[in-house]
């Protein structure tokens, strides 16, 4: 179970959240009442418990935190069911509802936000000092959100299943534009069986993309655990559906290339593999330089027709190409692959590619079957910087400015202990 931090974890041992099917309750709605299973040991007033939202409320906002504060006693249990019509279609129950107990176990505000169209049952029990029990129980449903203003996952990368190279990152895709961005970072939690710091950007207002601080250690798995559904992504927007997206960090592969030497060296797991003869950009332009900077190995294709019209040199103009190609490997968006070129007599001792990295047959092959999307290519010794948002070159970006360009600025830790902030509406 996890919440916003270890120490609020441990303050909330004994403390059940738990999701079950309304008709599980056998829970009242409406007042509290008071029980004891043996003699006070002082005279003390019963504990009063206040829950919000209201009992009997209707169409309240998913994104309205529950809050439960005790007074004359200390809190001791919060339940919170949830039931629609729709659960199944909305991927909804993925997740049982956590929350947050202050230190002196008076308030527990509970972490993510209520599913739309729910109705919801909060069951609370606190003691007293004599060890007197109160039970409280509110019951409301919140609003459900309208056709053509649900928030849904689009894509993501990777995928459930996969296995990773250490500098991948993890890109969410949404169907629709968000504009709450801070809230809806903090419903994107990633855990790591190695604790490290990283934080969520924002490459347009539908892609959201976390990165670590360093590259992540190999040989461990990682959890984006998405608790979408209920976040506010923009006025009267709502997430419907919880997500979760499990995946492996493999072996550390770094590959090297310094342009002028004609090769890339192959490191894994700090021992040098192999070293494989190369030819890149010529640099008589922009477009024929190969760009200098940290790569992240994206798709790859084991037959591939590059032709340089999807790059915006059409047929009919100077230094257009159409080249069937082996065993490609995208390094960035504006074409640059790592792939056979067999047609070209100068691999190893110069460069006269349009600014692909071209390497032998035999050597294309194993690249394309040894490296994983995620895996690492830094290249330098060209005059051409590779930019941070041309695929994935989100490690183009110092720590500082990755941290700064967050919506919330705040790192995030994969150790279990939370997000930074709040998931819940401004002032709710």
């Amino acid at each position: 179970m996890t919440g916003k931090t270890h120490q609020a974890a441990l303050r909330r041992l004994g403390i059940g959240l738990a999701a079950f099917a309304l008709a599980a309750t056998a829970c009242t709605s409406g007042g509290a009442e008071t029980q004891s299973t043996e003699e006070p040991v002082v005279d003390a007033a019963p504990a009063e418990l206040t829950i919000t939202p209201a009992d009997g409320g209707v169409d309240i906002a998913p994104n309205s935190p529950v809050r439960v504060i005790a007074e004359s006693g200390t809190i001791t249990d919060v339940r919170v069911e949830q039931a629609s019509a729709t659960e199944q279609e909305h991927n909804r129950g993925l997740f049982d509802m956590t929350g947050t107990l202050n230190a002196e176990g008076t308030e527990w505000v509970s972490d993510w936000n209520l599913d739309p169209g729910a109705d919801v049952v909060v069951t609370a029990l606190a003691e007293n000092e004599a060890g007197e029990t109160t039970e409280s129980v509110h019951e409301f449903s919140t609003l459900d959100a309208t056709p053509g203003r649900r928030l849904e996952l689009a894509s993501n990368f990777p995928t459930s299943g996969d296995t990773v190279g250490v500098g991948m990152p993890i890109v969410i895709n949404f169907d629709l534009p968000v504009t709450n961005k801070a809230q809806v970072e903090n419903a994107m939690e990633v855990i790591a069986d190695q604790e490290i710091s990283g934080a969520w950007n924002w490459v347009s207002d539908k892609m959201a993309v976390f990165r670590t601080e360093e590259y992540w250690e190999p040989y461990q798995s990682v959890t984006v655990d998405l608790h979408l559904a209920g976040v506010e992504a923009s006025e009267g927007v709502y997430g419907v559906s919880d997500h979760r997206i499990d995946f492996e960090i493999g072996r550390e592969l770094i590959a090297t290339m310094h342009v002028p030497d004609h090769e890339m060296v192959i490191t894994i797991d700090g021992e040098q593999d192999r070293v494989i003869p190369v030819s890149n950009g010529q640099g008589t332009r922009h477009f024929d330089t190969t760009s200098s900077g940290v790569h992240v190995l994206m798709e790859r294709y084991r037959h591939l027709t590059m032709d340089s019209a999807t790059v915006g040199i059409p047929a009919d103009e100077p230094g257009s190409y159409t080249v069937d190609v082996q065993y490609a490997v995208r390094t960035s968006n504006s074409g640059e692959f790592v792939h056979e070129a067999s047609y070209n007599p100068s691999i190893g001792s110069a460069n006269t590619s349009h600014g692909c990295t071209n390497v032998g047959l035999s050597d294309a092959q194993w690249f394309y079957e040894n490296t994983l999307m995620g895996d690492v290519l830094d290249t330098t010794g060209t005059s051409r910087e590779f930019q941070w948002n041309n695929g994935w070159g989100y490690w183009q970006m110092t720590w500082d400015e990755w941290l700064g360009n967050s919506a919330t600025g705040e790192p995030q830790n994969t150790d279990g202990s939370g997000t930074p902030g709040s998931v819940h509406g401004e002032g709710l």
